[in-house]
């Protein structure tokens, strides 16, 4: 009878596979897909009870399925057997195909590992291939391809029919679990793309609401914000400004797109800006507003990437610091210049004249010296005094800073690299064609009899006007000095010893006409003295030179000439 009915219980097998496969194939989601899987072992073939095994991340194996026994279902699902015994359980017992059967008579050693398992309770088999209640039955679930990975286990328990299945009932369990491998395989995937998906999208989200922050914190911060980009023939183009930007610099955006912070900044401060911009950095300098002024800003740049091999952008942020610097030159010059009458100070005088002699004397003769050929250019824009024809333009030292200040530094064949060596007429009064740097310092006379009569107030006043005489008889390029009381300092380059004796009168002369103070009329006499800077003397050698000097004239001249008012 049970020969005559194969072919029918094949085909309805067969239907029944079919049935459940095509649901494995339905299910959303990979709960759902090993919760079919163990459904339809119990629905489509035909045992009673079944357990999904799945593999995890660890390699042990967890309940994650049960059809057949609510209370089985309750007790085992969840919990995690080791891979080590679920590996010793696939290796004993007898190998159909895939599966894996495991008799009574063996399995009992299996009674206490620490596999999660459910055991039915029944009557002794009475006949060679009846079903026992201790009997195990697994279908191991491999992932298609070479290297048969594993990703579960469907163990099974007492077949409706209560005997063991025959070759067509193995292979349809074993067709079943090949089946599940492939809907747990494809669940998976299913599972992690919707995982990917959703990360995208928060990534994405994330993304937009970084975008939107940025933009709300780039168009609306309080201090200039731009775009530049980076390398290429346009590097260095604003891509991108603010509002604040736009503002401080009194263009519209539409017309900051035209322009590279190249195009703005002061040309004293290009190079400041090159060096910034090359690798990101800090700078402070000028750059131009619409109505041609400029104020002074701190730009900070950040080299930014686009994407990961995307083309790179310089992100700038500019801070007017118009009025700190303001201040910091304020204070500057109020170092370096008095208060009083706004002329350089003796520390500044000291200065400028440490940067033209070094501390070793020139070539002999007197001529300057130019290391490896070097002709300082002639500079036609310097002009002569009025009426000193003798007057040359007189090359300039080149500032070099070295060890011993500026532009000097040993060479070889007595040579000083970079540095042309100031030197002095050596004729007296009389031109002997050598043009120096001439040093006049001015006492005034009668001035202490004026702050006497009429008090400091007067006597600021007369030192201001005098200042403004002494400045306005210069030229160009020329300094003067207040040293101090009523001394001041005249450094006047490339004067022959004629130049520098007709200088003095000059000044002497725009000195002598009454000041005018409160209403009253004062006046007073100046005394010059000439030296000379020279390379191998020091500052203090050259001002004592010059004050000697003065001292000799004022005591060679009459009383009544050295006192006014």
């Amino acid at each position: 009878m049970e020969t005559e009915s194969e072919p029918y219980v094949r085909l309805s097998t067969l239907r029944q596979l079919h049935q459940v496969v095509t649901d494995l194939n339905t299910a959303r989601s990979l709960a759902d897909t090993l919760q079919t899987v163990a459904d339809g072992v119990v629905a489509g073939l035909n045992y009673e009870l079944a357990c999904v095994n799945l593999v995890r991340p660890d390699g042990d194996l967890v309940v994650a399925a049960f059809a057949g026994s609510s209370a089985a279902e309750a007790l085992i699902t969840g919990r995690v057997g080791p891979r080590e015994s679920w590996e010793r359980r696939l290796s004993m017992g007898v190998a159909w195909g895939d599966l894996r059967f495991i008799p009574h008579t063996e399995g009992w050693v299996l009674m206490e590992d620490d596999v999660p398992q459910w055991h039915t309770d029944g009557p002794a088999p009475r006949f060679e291939d009846e079903w026992h209640p201790h009997d195990r039955l697994y279908a191991p679930m491999y992932a298609s391809g070479s290297g048969r990975e594993l990703l579960g286990v469907i163990s099974v328990d007492r077949p409706r029919n209560g005997r063991h299945p025959g070759p067509w009932g193995q292979e349809a369990l074993q067709m079943y679990a090949s089946q599940s491998a492939i809907a747990i395989s494809n669940a998976r995937l299913r599972s992690n793309m919707q995982r990917a998906l959703v990360r995208l999208e928060r990534e994405q989200q994330a993304l937009r609401a970084s975008e939107e922050s940025f933009r709300q914190a780039f168009e609306y911060a309080p201090s200039g914000m731009a775009i530049a980009e980076m390398g290429g023939d346009q590097h260095g183009r604003l891509l991108r400004t603010n509002d604040a930007l736009c503002r401080l610099l009194g263009r519209p955006a539409s017309v900051m797109r035209r322009y590279s912070f190249a195009d703005l900044v002061h040309p004293e401060d290009i190079g400041t800006l090159l060096r910034t911009s090359a690798e990101g950095g800090r700078a402070e300098l000028r750059l131009g507003r619409r109505d041609g002024t400029y104020v002074w800003v701190s730009l900070r740049n950040s080299v930014v990437a686009d994407t990961a091999d995307g083309p790179r952008f310089l992100l700038t942020h500019v801070e007017d610091i118009e009025e700190r610097k303001r201040h910091e030159l304020q204070l500057a010059h109020r170092a370096s210049h008095d208060a009083l009458t706004g002329l350089p100070n003796s520390a500044e005088l000291r200065s400028r004249l440490s940067a033209r002699i070094c501390e070793r004397p020139g070539a002999p003769g007197n001529e300057p010296v130019y290391a490896g050929g070097y002709e300082p250019p002639y500079d036609p824009g310097r002009e002569p005094y009025e009426g000193y024809e003798g007057y040359e333009p007189q090359p300039q030292p080149y500032e070099h800073e070295h060890e011993h200040g500026f532009g000097f530094e040993p060479a070889g064949g007595g040579a000083y690299d970079h540095h042309v060596h100031t030197v002095a007429p050596t004729g007296g009064e009389v031109d002997d064609g050598t043009k120096g740097l001439a040093v006049l310092f001015c006492d005034l006379d009668g001035f202490k009899s004026i702050n006497d009569r009429f008090g400091h107030h007067t006597g600021d006043a007369v030192l201001i006007e005098v200042a403004r005489r002494l400045t306005t008889g210069v030229r160009d390029g020329d300094t003067v000095a207040r040293l101090g009381g009523d001394e001041f300092v005249v450094l006047a380059d490339g004067l022959g010893a004629a130049d520098a004796a007709d200088l003095a009168v000059r000044l002497r002369n725009a000195i002598i006409p009454p000041i005018r103070v409160d209403g009253r009329a004062v006046r007073v006499g100046a005394s010059f003295g000439i030296g000379w800077a020279e390379c191998g003397m020091t500052v203090e050698e050259v001002l004592n030179s010059a004050d000697q000097r003065m001292y000799v004239e004022k005591r060679s001249r009459a009383k009544v000439h050295r006192r006014a008012g």
